[in-house]
């Protein structure tokens, strides 16, 4: 079964810096970032922003333009990642990309529904920002 839930919502940014910029001038709280990446906390869901052509890479989607966002449903554990992508695959979504590990912590696979849009599956480590974004968003 999949999570009923949307925890992180990612926009494809052509200009990381920009957007980032724009969005600390909301007042909004950068709770992670790395040079292609930054991470907001909000309520219901953490908002990232993530380098077009890297999210295109990451997803195995690089070919197609205009990347415009991601939608992830975020596990609690580790192993569940390749149990709901099992269940998305079985509902009728398309492969993108199969779960894998990451060098930095978390494990993500993507995954496109009917009309090609992209959600990623991921699991991240308890410690780890983006985990406790997740949790305070959801609380």
């Amino acid at each position: 079964m999949i999570p009923a839930r949307v925890s992180v919502v990612t926009l494809a940014a052509r200009d990381i810096e920009a957007l980032k910029a724009f969005y600390e001038g909301w007042g909004w709280e950068l709770i992670a970032e790395a040079d292609d990446f930054a991470a907001f906390g909000t309520r219901g869901a953490v908002f990232t922003l993530y380098a077009a052509p890297s999210l295109g890479r990451d997803s195995g989607v690089e070919q197609r333009e205009p990347i415009g966002f991601s939608l992830s449903v975020n596990v609690d554990v580790y192993e569940e990642v390749d149990e709901v992508f099992a269940a998305a695959k079985e509902a009728g979504a398309r492969v993108l990309k199969e779960p894998v590990d990451h060098d930095f912590g978390p494990r993500s696979g993507y995954f496109a529904d009917p009309e090609d849009n992209l959600w990623e599956v991921a699991w991240v480590p308890q410690d780890n920002a983006m985990a406790k974004a997740i949790r305070r968003a959801a609380a």
